[in-house]
């Protein structure tokens, strides 16, 4: 998905630039990138960050940057910060998001016979240089910035660093979240907030859907005010954030932990262990434990020095081998135990499958999966949630061919938690599983979980509802 940090300070920006965007790591796939911008020169630098830490990549060129304002982004897979030199003045930019109609915009800059781009990967257009094309086709940022939410399908949010300070600019129905975070001698902009306490800032601020506003290391000042609707990904919540972070001012772990009490709250079975699939799971599987008065145990740790999240290599067995190598078991909390787990969601099941014969092979004698929302039925078309390449891919998805084979537009009579139909594509799920019982989360459990109205939120790859 990404995420990006901005900073605009008295004296130089580097540490708080280089720290706050290592905070935004765990959101990131491929790439990393940091500019600064001091009286009117650029500097920038971008490395591949697949096989090794952001830092580590890093703190050789900081001695070779200057300046009180810059930007830094974790990327999904294209280089970013981009240089852009324009009718509006040099520039650098970072996007977070994706734009599902790329092609069509492509072709519809191309009809001005005046476009080029030149930032290819893979025999693609950079994304980033799209919408930075689309800025410089008005008159001033703010416009530029305004006409790119406005035609973009999915979502983009984005910083700019300018000569005259730094635009920073939620997407338009606030999917992604921006916050704006002060201190005594320097103003920033963040996608997580974990990236502030440890840096010395106070949260300021969430903008709104829509909402521009530019930083300069004097404060912030709005350049256009925010849109009176938003669907802001609930998966921030339940998989995607940082347990330490806050979106609309609701704490990503505090949410988990009431996630996994509405889980025991609907169940009566009985078990020796509760645990959750490190490290998302576990918020989840804290709440649980809590609420049902059961033990919580650690049957599973995670080996972190070297292996990534595992929902970012592009290629599905790559995926597979860093979820089974970064899970070491615990043979001691396993062996003849009836063990139930909390996992954040289940996408395809295919490292959960291995996760679930390993805790048999184990000696468990129950395997019993509580995951903390409702099933994947509908693919993210706003964000970069998900690398599977179609919606078969998703276990509810493929459940539902089982259960129905040929279905083409039924998959709406497959949302409603009482109906045959969704307790018929859940027990396809468990037996692909070989689970004991599996028991999904309730939409409107975790809705109320997050405590935001239903509105608020985009809840589409659950329910398919849209605004």
């Amino acid at each position: 998905m990404g995420g990006f940090f901005g900073v605009a300070a008295r004296e130089s920006c580097l540490e708080d630039l280089f720290y706050g965007t290592d905070y935004q790591s765990h959101l990131g796939t491929k790439r990393g990138g940091l500019a600064t911008q001091d009286v009117g020169t650029y500097i920038r630098f971008i490395h591949n960050i697949e096989n090794a830490q952001f830092r580590s990549k890093f703190e050789e060129d900081l001695p070779r940057m200057r300046g009180r304002r810059g930007i830094g982004v974790i990327s999904d897979y294209e280089d970013q910060p981009l240089l852009v030199n324009s009718h509006l003045g040099v520039y650098a930019i970072v996007t977070v998001g994706v734009v599902r109609n790329a092609a069509d915009l492509v072709c519809q800059a191309f009809k001005k016979r005046t476009t080029h781009f030149s930032e290819m990967g893979g025999g693609e257009i950079n994304p980033t240089e799209l919408v930075a094309t689309l800025i410089n086709q008005e008159a001033t940022f703010e416009d530029g910035i305004r006409r790119a939410q406005d035609v973009i399908e999915g979502s983009c949010s984005m910083l700019l660093l300018t000569a005259r300070g730094i635009y920073a600019a939620r997407d338009r129905l606030g999917r992604t979240p921006v916050v704006i975070g002060r201190k005594e001698d320097a103003c920033a902009a963040t996608s997580e907030t974990c990236a502030f306490p440890n840096l010395g800032y106070e949260v300021e601020r969430y903008l709104g859907p829509g909402e521009i506003v530019r930083l300069t290391e004097e404060g912030v000042e709005q350049r256009r005010a925010p849109g009176m609707h938003m669907q802001i990904c609930s998966f921030l919540w339940v998989y995607y954030g940082f347990p330490a972070s806050d979106y609309e001012g609701i704490n990503v772990e505090v949410v988990r932990n009431r996630c996994g009490a509405a889980l025991a709250r609907r169940d009566n079975v009985k078990v020796d262990l509760v645990a959750g699939i490190p490290d998302s799971g576990t918020g989840h599987a804290i709440g649980y434990a809590n609420e049902a008065g059961v033990a919580y145990g650690r049957p599973f740790v995670k080996y972190t020095p070297t292996w990534p999240r595992s929902f970012m290599p592009q290629d599905q067995a790559v995926r597979d081998l860093v979820a089974r190598m970064k899970l070491i078991p615990i043979r001691d909390l396993i062996k003849g135990k009836r063990v139930l787990f909390c996992e954040d969601s289940i996408v395809r099941g295919t490292q959960l499958k291995d996760t679930i014969r390993r805790l048999y092979e184990a000696g468990a004698k129950e395997v019993h999966m509580r995951p903390a929302c409702p099933p994947l039925i509908f693919g993210c078309k706003f964000l970069n949630f998900s690398r599977s390449r179609s919606e078969m891919d998703l276990a509810g998805r493929r459940a539902i061919q089982e259960v129905e084979p040929g279905c083409q537009g039924c998959q709406a009579a497959y949302v409603d938690a009482a109906s045959g139909k969704f307790r018929e594509m859940v027990e396809a799920i468990r037996k692909r599983l070989n689970l004991t019982t599996l028991q999904y989360q309730r939409l409107e459990d975790l809705v109320a979980a997050i405590g935001l109205p239903k509105e608020k939120l985009c809840t589409y790859c659950w329910d398919g509802a849209e605004l």
